[in-house]
């Protein structure tokens, strides 16, 4: 065996090669990976830095060959990136390691008021030092949530470690959030009722009932694909869900048959775009590396995907995304208005109304603890304060 001193980089590549061979969980490879990176650092090990972590998680958490992982970080580095250098680097990093393009973008957003607030002429001069006072700024002069100011937090963090290549980042004493959490928003059965009557768009009306019946998030709702709705079973397949939970969702009867028209609307589509040329649909981070050839198959679509095609910005082709987020938000927006509901709702609020309405007939907190997608218990029991 190798003394320690002797030990090179491709001494690590190779033991990583050995390691993928055996019949180990990806998560499990992931972590090995990650403990061998933490060890180099402790240990300033030389051959810390002739490793591409990165690209190793990726390759061990997919299964995929390191020829596959090669094309799709050139496919990364071909999308649609930011112009500013260190932000680049920062979302590659984040497409790497298989960010949402909705974190993405939050996080650039995060670095760049950063640098803005510290009056910094590049945001390459970012430092741990500016993040501690931007925090509390935060807190004192605009008055953000916990939730908010911790994303911030996570968000820099990350830049300092990705892109300046810090293994511990010492932000300095800030105040923290101590903004309570709102009670959410709840509408009646009746109120459910008059808001879905001033829906008349067929699309429209089956997605807002689906948020509602089926307890969705709005994103759930987006990244809906035909696989994920089982008819048989009257259930709908929620995978890797917020906080990487996958759970199922009961398929309410009333909008079976919508479902099944929308569908069919969908397969025209598909095959309109087939005969184009087009036909594939983007697809999550990942899921890119082991299904991208499958992207013009039916089961990949979209349940409601856009009136266009676009760019896809992971990789800069044209692909058949879904349908918008700010698209649905206002659908729901000017059906509360229409109905004359008073009360602050949103796309959240018909989730929030799926919950209490379970408890207000009798379902177990457990029960809608699973239906809902909860990792904690006490995240469920905020509904029992609005029936009380």
């Amino acid at each position: 065996m190798a003394s320690r001193g002797a030990v090179a980089g491709c001494d690590i590549d190779d033991y990583l090669v050995a390691l993928g061979g055996l019949s180990i969980d990806p998560w499990k490879l992931e972590q090995a990976v990650d403990a061998l990176r933490r060890f180099g650092e402790y240990t300033q090990a030389q051959w810390l830095v002739a490793v591409d972590w990165s690209a190793w998680c990726l390759r061990l958490g997919t299964g995929a060959s390191a020829e596959e992982v090669a094309e799709h970080i050139q496919n990364i580095e071909q999308g649609v990136l930011p112009k500013d250098p260190s932000l680049r680097t920062f979302a590659v990093r984040m497409r790497v390691k298989r960010y949402s393009l909705r974190t993405q973008k939050l996080y650039c957003d995060w670095v760049k008021r950063c640098s803005e607030y510290n009056n910094l002429l590049a945001l390459a001069d970012l430092s741990a030092i500016h993040v501690g006072p931007y925090l509390s700024y935060l807190v004192a002069e605009r008055g953000v949530a916990a939730s908010t100011q911790r994303t911030a937090l996570c968000a820099l963090v990350l830049y300092l470690k990705e892109v300046k290549g810090l293994s511990e980042v010492d932000v300095g004493a800030f105040s923290p959030s101590e903004k309570p959490r709102q009670i959410p928003t709840v509408l009646s059965v009746d109120e459910m009722r008059l808001l879905l009557s001033q829906l008349k768009n067929k699309t429209s009306h089956t997605m807002v009932s689906l948020m509602y019946g089926a307890g969705l998030r709005l994103s759930e709702l987006l990244r809906l694909r035909v696989k994920d709705v089982d008819f048989s079973n009257k259930c709908i397949l929620i995978f890797n869900g917020k906080g990487g939970v996958s759970r199922r969702c009961p398929l309410p009867d009333s909008s079976v048959l919508a479902l099944r028209e929308q569908l069919e609307r969908v397969q025209k589509m598909h095959e309109r775009d087939l005969a184009s040329g087009l036909g594939a649909v983007s697809l999550q981070q990942e899921l890119i590396l082991k299904f991208s050839r499958s992207a013009k198959e039916w089961h990949w679509q979209y349940v409601f995907p856009a009136r266009n095609c676009a760019l896809d910005p992971l990789d800069g082709r044209i692909k058949r995304h879904h349908i918008s987020k700010s698209t649905v938000q206002k659908i729901v927006g000017r059906a509360v208005k229409a109905a004359g509901i008073s009360k602050r709702a949103s796309c959240h609020s018909l989730r929030h109304s799926f919950a209490t309405h379970l408890l207000e007939n009798g379902h177990d907190l457990r029960t809608v603890q699973e239906l809902m997608g909860h990792k904690d218990v006490q995240t469920t029991m905020i509904y029992t304060h609005v029936l009380n």
